[in-house]
């Protein structure tokens, strides 16, 4: 009997087995390939410090929970996603063996320590010697004492020394968090271009390290503890919510262990001794696994200048119309304007702030941020503005996970400029993306601003896919302005006309354009319903989604990551079909639209279609009313809902299998460069 619903974390994880297709396939250029490995394995541990924790907390709760977790048991869910892993780890060790292999074809050779050339000695030991020695840590391990406490995430290398008349010595060895992963070496002039893993380079060196020792044997393995990242945020009245969330990120590295990575090879009593003094039980995930974990790290495998190995570079496009010279808001004042990074330019975004802060008659900006880049000219333009006597308001999410201590060092940064800041509402994390500007025009004020799907994030922008809409429609910045007043008051009550806002009326509002659907198929008209989301695990909408299906709504579903929806289900959900695209760019937007008999709505969201962005997360809908724009943002949705290249279909048992038909090919991300493309032409 097909389940009703699709458990979140298994589906979560066929969606990391999307990423590592994109590591598998050919047609991806083979350092890209090498990327998306380091992709995968990063999304992993990030599961293991967040979902798999959860659920670890809920077994050990002694908690049933099987509706929550769409009915299947805590204790099941634990050992099936113990069996995917590992089912995925085997497969990319073995992608990655295959890849070393492609890449000694193109003369990249990844040299481990037994494979060192004479040539490249003299550079090896002076790059221990001047950049990793310093800074290596090395822990013995003492039966009768206990670990320091191990990294989260951290790579260590177990050492087990052999002596012929005393028993083994053990030692963990930390490498540089500093240095990147993998070291070039020099050319010798024999047309190969050859790269070293620093795991590798410290084993060559080991001897060095443990010289005082008269060993007869050394080896090294390496391990990994994965922590739960849970923020154990402090109830103590006296401290402010920035010190609450300062002292929880610094007191997540003693989190609890919630996975266990080994090399496979390593020698029973080292990885026994080990395990009792990091507490592991059986409800950790122990993973037998390869050489080298931390695979993340292939995400910076070095270029080594073969762009032929690399995805061909495409270079942002103006938006059309819209010249990076002169006034921005001028631009808007004329004609609402759609941004769609990264194939437009995310200098829109920068230019408007920038242009506020030195606009003379700008009196206030007002501004949500969840993820800044690491070196933002975000934050730089409203230091500037609050520099240039502009009354600045910024809300930041401090509880933006695994990006906590960055906002904090920008927060402490722009509070110290005078700039007010507003640290979230209680209970509810601010995910929107909006920015209202306020200018003095004559005697009146005029309002400008902007509205994303993603966060205002230079980096991110670049491999995200977001759009962006910048208007000075005065209904639409009224009750933006409405949302930064519940900011600041949290009791009070706003009613929204335009807007769909969590957790007021976003819910409310899309139950009750998916009901307007059912009905007018009830009635014998159209009744079509797409979205465009990131994840779709609200069981409440999806039952509702089942009851627009069986009243005979056409229901088309765009889903990147999590779909708990069982879609093709005959009485269930036979109207409703199902994709998800994974290529080089992260399909980011979140798009609802709604046919209306014909009087076609179109919302651009920040909130995917889960829990806790509908009830437990400040999340804004806004309405599309631009004709122009609505056309473009359909005519886009089009392209992508008919890629045949790198969509996946989402079935009941969400098998990955790519979509496939007769039509001319359509890569759809490469279609929406060319759509952009040919609007310049």
């Amino acid at each position: 009997m097909t389940p009703q619903y699709y458990n979140r974390e298994l589906s979560w994880l066929r969606f990391n087995a999307r990423v590592l297709q994109e590591a598998n396939d050919p047609s991806v250029p083979l350092i890209e390939r090498l990327r998306f490995l380091g992709i995968f394995s990063n999304n992993l541990d990030e599961f293991f410090k967040v979902r798999y924790a959860t659920i670890q907390r809920i077994y050990r709760a002694g908690k049933n929970a099987t509706k929550s977790l769409g009915g299947i048991s805590a204790g099941d869910l634990l050992n099936e996603i113990n069996k995917m892993v590992i089912e995925d780890q085997t497969l990319s060790f073995q992608i990655l063996n295959e890849l070393e292999e492609e890449l000694r074809k193109e003369n990249i050779i990844i040299l481990d320590e037994t494979e060192v050339l004479k040539e490249h000695e003299p550079y090896i030991r002076n790059y221990f010697n001047e950049k990793i020695s310093p800074a290596l840590g090395v822990i013995m391990i003492n039966k009768d004492a206990d670990l320091p406490p191990l990294r989260d995430g951290m790579g260590y290398l177990a050492v087990r020394m052999e002596f012929e008349n005393s028993e083994p010595k053990l030692a963990l060895i930390e490498k540089p968090r500093h240095l990147n992963r993998f070291v070039t070496l020099p050319d010798i002039n024999d047309g190969k271009q050859y790269v070293m893993l620093i795991d590798d380079l410290i084993r060559h060196r080991m001897h060095y390290l443990f010289s005082i020792f008269d060993y007869t044997s050394i080896e090294a393995h390496m391990i990994k503890v994965t922590l739960d990242a849970e923020l154990d945020i402090d109830l103590d009245l006296k401290k402010s919510l920035l010190e609450k969330i300062r002292d929880s990120v610094y007191d997540r590295k003693d989190g609890d262990p919630v996975r266990f990575v080994y090399d496979r090879t390593i020698h029973e009593d080292t990885i026994n001794l080990i395990m009792s003094k990091l507490d592991i039980d059986d409800t950790d995930s122990i993973i037998p696994s390869g050489r080298y974990h931390n695979r993340r790290d292939y995400l910076k495998f070095p270029s080594l200048g073969r762009t032929d190995l690399l995805y061909e570079k495409q270079t942002p496009l103006p938006i059309k119309n819209v010249d990076i010279k002169g006034s921005l808001l001028k631009k808007i004042a004329h004609k609402d304007i759609l941004q769609y990074a990264p194939y437009h330019t995310f200098a829109n975004t920068t230019k408007f702030l920038r242009e506020a802060a030195l606009d003379p008659q700008v009196e206030e900006i007002k501004i949500t941020i969840y993820r800044l880049a690491e070196v933002s000219q975000i934050a730089g333009s409203l230091i500037n503005a609050a520099r240039n006597n502009k009354r600045v308001t910024v809300s930041i999410e401090l509880q933006a996970r695994f990006d906590e201590q960055a906002n904090i060092n920008y927060a402490e940064l722009m509070q110290e400029e005078g700039i007010a800041m507003i640290f979230g509402v209680p209970g509810l994390k601010v995910h929107c993306k909006a920015c209202v500007v306020t200018r003095r025009e004559g005697k009146k004020l005029a309002r400008y601003g902007f509205i994303s799907t993603g966060n205002f994030n230079e980096s991110t922008a670049g491999i995200y896919t977001d759009y962006t809409l910048f208007t000075c429609n005065k209904k639409i910045l009224k009750e933006v302005e409405k949302v930064f007043q519940f900011f600041e008051v949290n009791y009070k009550q706003h009613n929204y006309k335009h807007l769909m806002v969590s957790p007021h009326n976003l819910r409310a509002g899309i139950t009750q354009a998916v009901n307007r659907e059912i009905a007018f198929a009830k009635a014998g008209k159209k009744a079509h319903i797409r979205l465009k989301l990131n994840s779709f695990s609200d069981f409440q909408m999806i039952d509702l989604f089942y009851k627009a299906s069986n009243a005979g709504v056409k229901i088309e579903l765009i889903v990147r990551g999590i779909c708990c929806l069982v879609p093709g289900v005959k009485g269930m959900s036979e109207n409703i079909t199902a994709i998800s695209v994974v290529d080089r760019y992260l399909e980011h937007p979140r798009v609802y639209y709604f046919h209306n008999d014909g009087d076609t709505k179109l919302y651009i969201s920040s909130a995917d279609f889960m829990p806790r962005n509908l009830d437990s997360r400040v999340e804004i809908a806004c309405p599309i009313y631009d004709k122009d724009i609505k056309n473009e943002i359909l005519e886009t949705m089009d392209i992508c809902w008919n890629d045949n290249v790198k969509a996946r279909v989402i079935d009941q048992d969400q098998s990955n299998a790519y979509v496939q038909n007769k039509k001319e090919a359509v890569r759809s991300q490469y279609a929406t460069y060319e759509y952009y493309k040919n609007q310049l032409d």
